[in-house]
């Protein structure tokens, strides 16, 4: 977590370059944002901003963890996934996804919960669950149709569909398109 003067950058980071949303990185997450949120309600932090890398905001969900995963423990990952969504939802500062590369699942489902959503060029974003039997748990079937509409998110959660960043920006699921979208939204947090 990178601290500046009024803002924090958050940044998804694994070991595979992917941005696996582990068990233990949800964890983690939430425990960074909830450490946040009390310097948000004293007007300490006007922004946090949250970043992947070059090419991967996140692939999502751990898909193989959660294969392995008991009914009781699959339970417990939902909730605590939903938990960070709903904390990053209802944080007292605006929340800023700064999305280059994949946006995919999960991720998807947090890029959703911020208050802002800036992409670079490069930018894709999908819900694949349909292709492997799978559908969120995260809130994006609630969060997606608010932005883009019930027919346009029934479409990319039904299809799997991936959209681009253009397309993204056309429907209604970006605010905007900017070469590089972490300075973009640091700008924005400084004014």
């Amino acid at each position: 977590m990178l601290r500046e003067r009024d803002y924090a950058v958050l940044q998804l980071v694994s070991s595979d370059g992917a941005n696996i949303l582990s068990m233990a990185r949800v964890a983690a997450l939430l425990a960074a944002v909830q450490e946040l949120q009390a310097e948000a309600e004293a007007g300490q932090l006007k922004a946090l901003i949250i970043t992947g890398n070059e090419k991967f905001f996140s692939v999502g969900a751990d898909l193989n963890e959660i294969s392995r995963l008991s009914g009781p423990a699959g339970f417990e990952f939902s909730r605590r996934g939903q938990a960070l969504m709903r904390t990053i939802d209802h944080f007292p500062a605006p929340v800023i996804a700064a999305i280059r590369g994949y946006c995919m699942g999960g991720s998807m489902d947090l890029a959703l919960a911020c208050d802002y959503r800036i992409a670079a060029p490069n930018a894709v974003f999908g819900h694949r669950g349909a292709s492997l039997g799978v559908i969120t748990g995260w809130g994006g079937t609630q969060r997606l149709p608010r932005l883009v509409g019930k027919a346009r998110a029934l479409q990319m959660f039904l299809l799997a569909e991936m959209v681009s960043a253009e397309e993204a920006l056309r429907i209604g699921l970006l605010d905007e398109i900017a070469e590089d979208p972490v300075a973009e939204a640091i700008r924005g947090a400084d004014k």
